[in-house]
């Protein structure tokens, strides 16, 4: 197998454009061309993982963080940055980082956390605009089904929980063949008036090429007119953090106390506990202290992340719990989310979870 078949499977289940613009997601080191021999998941990427690959015969580092983040104008080693990355192109181990584009997607790390909280109704907290388009095309009536199920087929029709959703409107359209032309209806030199169907549909903005392709293959037309256009509206089903339901209310210490268990926590930084049952949950794994605000609008009563600064904390402003699990902690399980999508993907070939802690930080207690 391809380092390229898995890499680009893994821009299907969370597609680069989704990455945040100071990010720096994909393939960091390696060639796609090479044959791959075994994958090791993991959180951060650092010399120790690059050793654990090469002991276990795998030449592919599939990770959340980039290694390689800002530019690198040297690689001498000084760091653990360029240390590392001398170890991988040493030995040709690719590494790939599957960052924020996996941060932004509803079955992604937050997915992944919401799954060990156990809740229900999730949405994205803050979903992203300018990731929806809509295309438009004009079909003759008789050839309109076809070219539906074409585009539906390709990605196209989905809105929130249905598929296969779009608009026809039957009018008319004229044209005139010219010379070199094979016109699928009419005849060349004389303008044509055919009954066709004006069908639209939106698409996530990451599938415009494989859906022109779709419309070019299934549309009967020498030359397929149709339009595309960027919407205002927010994708739902992409974007920053989560927010859901607890299936039962419970008491804030024993939510802390499950926060603790299920994380393996050996302390929770959090604001003032609420005399109040704890129902809805807000949450976004890593640094998520820029989505406080949404996680108040949203009417959570807890919001779960990492990274929050002192000041902050005072954003709850007493509508909600703020906890602090620790970054590393937060986003942890993204190992295994990583290696169940591949593993399942993948079932006959060697997937791995590193058996490195990549944690930086420690606790004294």
């Amino acid at each position: 197998m391809k380092i390229d078949n898995i890499v680009s499977f893994l821009d299907s289940i969370a597609p680069p454009s989704l990455q945040e613009t100071y990010d720096n997601a994909g393939l960091l080191t390696g060639n796609g061309d090479w044959e791959c021999t075994g994958i090791i998941t993991t959180l951060d990427t650092t010399e120790a993982v690059i050793r654990e690959a090469i002991e276990r015969k795998c030449n592919l580092v599939v990770a959340h963080h980039p290694i390689i983040f800002g530019g690198l104008k040297k690689i001498t080693g000084k760091n653990y940055v360029e240390k590392t990355v001398i170890a991988a192109l040493k030995n040709d181990i690719a590494i790939y980082a599957i960052h924020t584009n996996l941060d932004n997607v509803l079955t992604g790390v937050n997915g992944k956390m919401a799954d060990l909280l156990g809740l229900v109704n999730r949405r994205i907290l803050q979903p992203k605009k300018g990731m929806l388009k809509k295309l438009v095309t004009f079909v003759p009536v008789s050839q309109a089904e076809a070219v539906r199920n074409a585009l539906f087929a390709a990605g196209a029709g989905d809105i929130g929980n249905y598929s296969e959703c779009s608009f026809g409107l039957t009018g008319e359209g004229t044209f005139k063949a010219g010379e070199g032309t094979n016109p699928f209806v009419g005849a060349k030199g004389s303008m044509h008036i055919e009954k066709e169907v004006r069908l639209e549909m939106v698409f996530p903005a990451w599938l415009e090429n494989e859906l022109l392709k779709s419309l070019q293959v299934s549309h009967p037309y020498e030359e397929v007119p149709y339009d595309i256009y960027l919407l205002e509206n927010k994708f739902q089903q992409t974007g920053s953090g989560l927010a859901g339901e607890l299936k039962e209310a419970i008491s804030a210490t024993a939510f802390l106390q499950q926060l603790k268990n299920i994380f393996n926590l050996t302390v929770v930084r959090h604001t003032l506990l609420l005399d109040k049952p704890v129902k809805k949950i807000a949450l976004c794994g890593g640094a998520g202290s820029f989505l406080i605000g949404a996680a108040v609008s949203a009417g959570a009563d807890f919001y779960i992340t990492g990274d929050v600064k002192y000041h902050e904390f005072f954003d709850a402003n007493s509508q909600l719990v703020i906890a602090d699990i620790g970054h590393f902690e937060s986003e942890q399980y993204t190992i295994d989310l990583l290696f169940d999508i591949l593993r399942e993907k993948f079932p006959n070939f060697a997937v791995l979870k590193t058996g490195v802690k990549t944690n930086p930080v420690n606790y004294f207690v």
